[in-house]
């Protein structure tokens, strides 16, 4: 076998794998540290595609004279109904329902929405976990209110994302800190992810580069952008009432 044609074959190997498991298969494309920058205004709003094939979209929100348990708050006690969950996005939130939800509590719920992210109705089940998933410790604190979650469609019993957002308290009230990875994909039972056929094919780097587009990124930072801001302005108000 002459250099040339192992030369070939090594490159040939190469290709697939990439396809196959993305640039750099080992690297972890997770990162949700990135959200815990002490400096406010330093965390990067951005949307890109990753070496694994899947996107990150992350997304920057001041909230002035809001604080971290106000949004504590808002998720865990006060979110209840469509009319609530209305007036976080007027134009895009249709309706909303809650599954293993207990007052006052957030980990181990999940939101059962229909909203519009682009054109298309999306319908989710969004399945908060415990931040030790994300981050192998709770950065939980004063101050600090970090929200964690599985994003799989309602309708399937799928998984196609994973997201955080993480608010600090600031002088000027707070920041908050979203990341999303869309193009992680699990099959579920009840709160429990299966490994199965479907998920390892789903995450393959080559069908994350045929299955996800640029749009679906950028929509889901225009979604992001506007309900955060929502949120930031209405908090304040529904909080003192």
């Amino acid at each position: 076998m002459t250099l040339k044609t192992v030369t070939a074959m090594i490159f040939t190997v190469g290709v697939i794998s990439a396809l196959l498991f993305g640039v750099r298969p080992f690297q972890q494309t997770l990162d949700p540290e990135a959200a815990l920058v002490t400096e406010s205004g330093l965390y990067k709003t951005e949307y890109k595609r990753l070496s694994d094939g899947s996107f990150l979209v992350a997304v920057r929100t001041p909230m002035p004279n809001v604080k971290a348990e106000m949004v504590r708050w808002w998720f865990a006690d006060y979110l209840q109904t469509t009319e609530h969950y209305r007036l976080w996005h007027p134009k895009d939130h249709v309706w909303m329902s809650w599954e293993n939800k207990v007052p006052g509590q957030i980990v181990g719920a999940s939101h059962l929405v229909h909203e519009f992210i682009g054109p298309e109705l999306s319908k989710l089940r969004i399945q908060f976990v415990s931040p030790f998933e994300f981050f192998d410790y709770d950065p939980n604190d004063r101050g600090i209110f970090a929200l964690c979650a599985r994003v799989g469609l309602l309708e399937e019993k799928m998984n196609i994302a994973k997201m955080c957002h993480v608010v600090f308290d600031n002088e000027n009230g707070a920041e908050m800190r979203s990341r999303f990875w869309l193009g992680h994909i699990s099959e579920r039972q009840g709160n429990e992810t299966l490994r199965s056929l479907s998920g390892f094919v789903g995450n393959r780097a080559i069908t994350r580069l045929i299955v996800l587009s640029e749009q679906n990124a950028k929509d889901l930072q225009k979604h992001a952008k506007e309900e955060m801001r929502y949120l930031a302005d209405l908090l304040p108000t529904v909080y003192k009432k």
